[in-house]
C-alpha cells in the first residue's frame, strides 16, 4: 500500500454502499421491531466506542479516498460478493423483523455488512477502507457474540 496512490476525492459509490447498508438501521431507530433485543444495553461498551469510530473512519475512508489505479466501478467478483452480503444482511433484518433473534439471524445482522464493506474497499484498491473495515469488522463480531449470542 503506497499512499502516494491515494488521493482525496468523492466516491459516490462508497457513499451509496454506506447509505444502502444503514437502510435497516434507520428503519429500526424509527420503528422498534418485535423481540427487539438490539435494544438491550450493551455488555461490550469499550469495544462499541471504538467499533463507532472504525466505523467513521472506514466511511470517511469509502467516500472521500479514492486509488489513482483503481479504474470505474465494474461488476467483477468482490462487488458480486458484495451485493449477495447485503442481500442476507436485508434477509436477516426481515427475521428480525418477524421476532426471530436466533444466534443465526444476530450473525446476519454483523458480519455480512461488514464483509459487504470489505469486498467493496478490496474491489476500489481502497486498503486504507479496508484497515478500518476489518477492525470494524472485529468489534461488530464481538458485540453480536457477547451480547446476543453467549
Amino acid at each position: 500500500m503506497k499512499i502516494k496512490n491515494y488521493r482525496f476525492g468523492f466516491d459516490i459509490w462508497g457513499l451509496a454502499i454506506f447509505l444502502i447498508i444503514m437502510i435497516p438501521n434507520f428503519i429500526w431507530f424509527a420503528v422498534p421491531a418485535p423481540n427487539d433485543i438490539l435494544r438491550t444495553e450493551s455488555k461490550t461498551a469499550v469495544i462499541d466506542t471504538i467499533g463507532s469510530v472504525c466505523q467513521a473512519l472506514f466511511a470517511a475512508a469509502l467516500c472521500l479516498i479514492v486509488n489513482k489505479n483503481c479504474g470505474k466501478l465494474r461488476v467483477t467478483p468482490k462487488i458480486i460478493a458484495s451485493a449477495c452480503c447485503i442481500l442476507i444482511y436485508f434477509l436477516g433484518w426481515g427475521l428480525y423483523y418477524l421476532g426471530i433473534t436466533a444466534p443465526f439471524v444476530i450473525i446476519s445482522l454483523t458480519m455480512p455488512p461488514c464483509l459487504a464493506f470489505l469486498f467493496f474497499a478490496l474491489d476500489r484498491k481502497n486498503y486504507i477502507a479496508v484497515i478500518f473495515t476489518a477492525a470494524f469488522t472485529v468489534c461488530h463480531f464481538i458485540y453480536g457474540t457477547v451480547n446476543f449470542i453467549l
